[in-house]
C-alpha cells in the first residue's frame, strides 16, 4: 500500500475526548474514526489490524472444533420473550417494532439464537458434541461509553456456543475454550489473567474473565500471588476471620444517643467493629413471571466488613438493588441509624454467613437512641437467607491458600460461561438419548470483544512516539520511507519485498523526512526501511525494528533477507509465549 493513496491521514493531537493512550494513538495514527458515542468507524489500518486478530481467533476456534456460521443482528422479540430476557434486561437492549408491528431488538448476544437453531437441528445424541462459533456485530446500548474501544455500543464480537450432552461434556469445551483463550491473546501480544467472574445477564453456573491488567481497568479484581487464585472483586470470596467462641449472653438495650454510624457505635462502647452488626436496607427489583416486582430486603453484614451487593443480587435472585426510602424502612419496623433484624416483619432477612458463627454482636434496638447488645442469630432472628455478601478486600486472606489478596484494575478481553441448561429448557433445545428419552442440550457461551482487544493490544504496546505493534497484530510488516535520493531504489525494493510475500506501507508521500519519520514511530509497524540519497552514500538502507533504539545500515541486496531474519524473531519469541495455563478454578 501506498501512502499517498492510502484512506487516511495522521493527526499531530488527539481529539480532547481521547483520554487513554489507545483511543488517542488508534485515532492519531489513522486507525479509526468516531462516528458518535461508543461507535466507529475502521480506517484501513484499523480494519488490518481488526482482520488479523479474527484470523487469529479462528485458527484457535478452528483447533478445538469449531464450525464457523453467521446469525442475524435483528432477532424476533419472541425469543428473548421466550428466554424472559425481553422482561428481565434494561435499556441496554434495544428493542423496536418492524413496519409490520412486530417487536424486535438489535443482538447484543446471541443465546438465544443459537437455542432456535438447536431445536431446529439437533434431533439425537449421535449429533453431539458440537461447537459453532461466529465473528458477529453486537449492539448493547451502553450508558456511558467511554475510552474509545474499551467500552462502546456497537462492536464486533465472537461468541462461540458449545452443546453437549451432560455436564462432563460441557467440561471438556469450557476447559478447552480455557486454553484457546489464552493462546489467542498471547499470539495477539496481549498479557491476561483468568479470574473467576459472575454470569451476569447470561445466567449459568459458572463463568471466568480473561483480563488485561491495566490501571484504566473498570474492574477490580482480587489476586493471590502466592497460589495464583484471582477473582472479580463482584464474586471474590475471602477467609473470614472468626471470633473467639463465647457462651451467649442475655440480650440487652443500652443507651446510645447520636449513635448512627458503625464509627460512632464503637467509640462509644470501646469495641471492635467486629463486635457489631451492621444493617443495610434495600429495594431489590425481582421478576415474578413476566412483570418486575420490588420487595424489601434487609441484609446484615459484620461490622468489620462491607455489603457486596453483586453478590447479595444473586444471593436473592434480583435485577437490580436501590436503597430504601426511610418511610420504607420504617413500614418494616425498622429505624434509620438504629435498624437492627430483631424485631422486623414484611422483609427478607439476608445475613452474611459470618454472622452465624459470630456471637452477642451489638445491633440496633429500631429505636432512636438505643442498641442492643448480645444479639445472636437464631436465638433473637432468623434469616430467609445465608450467604456470602460481604466484599473481599485487599489484605483479607486468600480462600484458597490464606496468604493476603492484593487488588489490582484490569479491563475484561473475553469472558466464558457454563450456561448449563438455561436456555435450552426454556427454549425447547432438546436431543433424544441412546434410550429414547427427551433432554435438554447443555450449553457454554463464549465470548471475545475483537475491537477491545485491539484496543487493549495498543493500550500495552506502546510508547512515547506512538504504537508498538505485535508482528501479529500490525497492519503491515514493513514501513519502507522513501526519501529524496532514493526514489528508484525504494519503489524497486518495495516491489521486490511483496514479491517476497510480505505486507509493505511505502511512504511515497511529498513529505519531509521529518514528518514521515514522526509517522511511521506513531503507526508503529514492525520494521521501519529508510531509503534516500545519506543512506545509499552509507552503504544501503536503513534497518530499524520499531521495539529497538537502533538502527544500521544493510547493504540493498541484503535487505529482504535482514527483513525476513527480524520478521522471523519476532514471530519465534511470540510463538514461545503460547504455552499450557494451568486451570484457575
Amino acid at each position: 500500500m501506498r501512502m499517498s493513496q492510502l484512506f487516511s491521514q495522521t493527526l499531530r493531537d488527539a481529539p480532547a475526548e481521547a483520554e487513554i493512550p489507545s483511543h488517542q494513538l488508534l485515532l492519531r495514527a489513522g486507525f479509526m474514526r468516531q462516528l458518535a458515542a461508543g461507535v466507529f468507524s475502521y480506517l484501513p489500518l484499523g480494519w488490518r489490524s481488526l482482520r488479523k486478530i479474527e484470523t487469529i481467533i479462528r485458527a484457535e476456534m478452528d483447533a478445538i472444533g469449531g464450525q464457523e456460521i453467521s446469525m442475524p443482528v435483528v432477532h424476533p422479540a419472541d425469543l428473548w420473550k421466550e428466554s424472559n430476557r425481553w422482561y428481565e434486561i434494561d435499556e441496554s437492549l434495544t428493542r423496536f417494532q418492524d413496519r409490520g408491528g412486530r417487536d424486535m431488538v438489535l443482538a447484543m448476544t446471541h443465546e438465544e439464537v443459537i437455542s432456535d437453531l438447536v431445536r431446529k437441528e439437533i434431533r439425537s445424541y449421535r449429533q453431539l458434541p458440537a461447537l459453532l462459533y461466529q465473528i458477529q456485530t453486537k449492539w448493547r446500548d451502553e450508558a456511558r461509553p467511554r475510552a474509545g474501544l474499551i467500552r462502546v455500543r456497537e462492536f464486533t464480537m465472537k461468541d462461540s456456543y458449545s452443546l453437549d450432552l451432560d455436564d462432563a461434556g460441557l467440561d471438556v469445551q469450557y476447559r478447552a475454550h480455557y486454553q484457546a483463550y489464552f493462546n489467542i491473546y498471547n499470539r495477539s501480544g496481549l498479557p491476561v489473567i483468568a479470574v473467576a467472574s459472575d454470569t451476569g445477564m447470561m445466567g449459568g453456573k459458572l463463568a471466568h474473565e480473561f483480563m488485561y491488567l491495566t490501571p484504566i481497568g473498570e474492574d477490580t479484581l482480587l489476586v493471590c500471588d502466592n497460589c495464583g487464585h484471582a477473582a472479580n472483586r463482584e464474586i471474590a470470596r475471602f477467609r473470614k476471620p472468626k471470633l473467639a467462641d463465647e457462651t451467649t449472653l442475655p440480650i440487652e438495650k443500652v443507651a446510645t444517643p447520636d449513635t448512627t454510624t458503625i464509627d460512632a457505635l464503637t467509640k462509644l462502647l470501646d469495641i471492635s467493629p467486629s463486635r457489631t452488626a451492621k444493617a443495610i436496607f434495600l429495594r431489590a427489583t425481582m421478576m415474578e413471571g413476566q412483570e418486575r416486582v420490588e420487595k424489601f430486603v434487609f441484609a446484615v453484614v459484620r461490622g468489620d466488613m462491607e455489603l457486596n451487593e453483586i453478590k447479595l443480587i444473586n444471593a436473592v435472585g434480583a435485577k437490580a438493588l436501590r436503597p430504601a426510602t426511610e418511610a420504607e424502612i420504617r413500614a418494616i419496623g425498622a429505624v434509620p441509624g438504629y435498624g437492627s433484624p430483631v424485631g422486623v416483619h414484611d422483609c427478607l432477612i439476608v445475613v452474611d454467613d459470618a454472622i452465624p458463627v459470630s456471637a452477642n454482636l451489638v445491633a440496633g434496638a429500631n429505636e432512636n437512641g438505643y442498641h442492643l447488645l448480645n444479639v445472636n442469630y437464631g436465638r433473637d432472628y432468623e434469616a430467609g437467607i445465608v450467604a456470602d455478601i460481604a466484599v473481599a478486600r485487599a489484605g483479607d486472606a486468600c480462600p484458597v491458600c490464606g496468604h493476603a489478596l492484593k487488588t489490582v484494575r484490569g479491563v475484561e478481553v473475553g469472558n466464558i460461561f457454563k450456561l448449563g441448561t438455561r436456555y435450552s429448557e426454556k427454549l425447547g433445545a432438546t436431543y433424544i438419548d441412546a434410550e429414547g428419552q427427551a433432554k435438554p442440550v447443555v450449553m457454554g457461551s463464549y465470548g471475545i470483544g475483537v475491537g477491545r482487544l485491539l484496543a487493549c493490544v495498543a493500550e500495552a504496546c506502546h510508547d512515547d512516539d506512538g504504537l508498538v505493534w505485535p508482528v501479529s497484530v500490525a497492519p503491515f510488516d514493513v514501513h519502507l520511507l522513501m526519501l529524496p535520493g532514493g526514489e528508484d531504489v525504494a519503489q524497486q525494493l518495495y516491489a521486490d519485498l511483496q514479491q517476497a510475500g510480505l505486507d509493505v506501507l511505502l511512504d511515497d508521500r511529498d513529505e519531509r523526512a521529518g514528518v514521515k519519520f514522526k509517522d511511521a514511530d506513531l503507526i508503529g509497524l514492525p520494521v521501519r526501511l529508510t531509503v534516500g540519497e545519506r543512506s545509499l552514500q552509507n552503504g544501503g538502507v536503513e534497518f530499524k525494528r520499531r521495539d529497538q533504539a537502533d538502527r544500521s545500515i544493510v547493504p540493498v541486496d541484503e535487505v529482504i533477507a535482514k527483513v525476513q531474519a527480524e520478521l522471523a524473531t519476532l514471530w519465534t519469541d511470540l510463538r514461545a509465549t503460547v504455552v499450557d495455563m494451568p486451570y484457575n478454578a
